[in-house]
């Protein structure tokens, strides 16, 4: 299956990152070609203090056992932030035997819902998968993919009417993937995560890019801006609120900085997405109740 090993990830992920140091950022000097993006095994391993072997070893899997100490001098030289540092010292931890996954299904908590119907703000659950599982009128106003039963990660990726939205959508989907990286954690071999890396690695080339990175971001709030197709340029601020006891669902909330004009034009949203879809429709009256009228 495309971008989805299981068997190693904390070798590939050290790979991958030493790939992407440059040498001079660590203070090596770059005298004639290097064969090698990034830095050597060799380079990793003598500014982490370790023996080159050893460092071999845990980039093939032979050693899954590290100390945290080796770990956190690691993250030094490949240069992690904390969440990707988090992340390195959760793939050396152990991990249950492997079995058969079942798909587990994502229910939004009852009060969670109520508080959709209620607010005043454009708000949706995101589940770990990224899916969207319940949303409000608003949202959907504010971007149309955000509807029960769609996956955030293949609307940002693969429609182009979705993609207009965004004017930073390169930056957008390194953020939408780091995020969903760290979302998934260690379980990349979740039947559903197996699917999504799949479907998107294979119809996409900036998804596949991207994965290869090994990027972590945990899913937190950040301003974005937005082109929407009624209202115009606006700036939104994108807040990520965990949800206690949902396994991993976030309540997605999105709002603007009180008396700009991105607060004008989504207010100017809010009345244009008109509630009558949501009123039930009642049913015409039949002939014998006009009779009984």
């Amino acid at each position: 299956m495309i971008g989805v090993s299981e068997t190693n990830l904390l070798g590939d992920y050290l790979r991958a990152r030493r790939e992407l140091v440059a040498p001079e950022s660590v203070g090596l000097p770059v005298i004639g070609t290097r064969r090698v993006a990034g830095l050597r095994r060799e380079e990793v391993a003598m500014l982490a203090g370790i023996s080159a072997d050893y460092y071999l070893r845990l980039e093939q899997g032979r050693d899954r056992n590290p100390s945290i100490q080796v770990l956190e001098a690691l993250a030094n030289v490949l240069q992690l932030d904390q969440d990707g540092t988090d992340y390195l010292l959760g793939l050396a931890a152990p991990r249950p035997r492997h079995r058969q996954r079942r798909p587990r299904r994502e229910a939004v908590p009852v009060g969670i819902r109520q508080l959709l119907d209620v607010i005043s703000l454009p708000a949706f659950v995101e589940g770990r998968y990224f899916d969207v599982l319940a949303t409000n009128r608003l949202a959907t106003a504010l971007s149309p993919n955000v509807r029960i039963g769609e996956n955030r990660l293949r609307s940002v990726f693969l429609d182009p009417a979705e993609q207009v939205l965004y004017p930073e959508w390169e930056r957008t989907t390194v953020q939408f993937v780091a995020g969903f990286r760290e979302s998934v954690g260690s379980s990349v071999d979740d039947p559903r995560a197996v699917e999504l890396v799949g479907e998107l690695s294979l119809a996409s080339e900036r998804f596949r890019q991207l994965w290869a990175r090994h990027d972590v971001q945990v899913r937190r709030g950040q301003p974005m801006p937005m082109h929407h197709p009624q209202v115009g340029d606006l700036t939104v601020r994108c807040e990520k609120l965990t949800i206690g006891g949902a396994d991993g669902q976030m309540l997605v909330v999105y709002h603007v900085e009180p008396g700009t004009s991105s607060a004008d034009k989504l207010a100017l949203l809010g009345s244009l997405a008109t509630p009558s879809d949501d009123v039930p429709v009642r049913p015409a009256p039949s002939p014998s109740d006009a009779r009984a009228d």
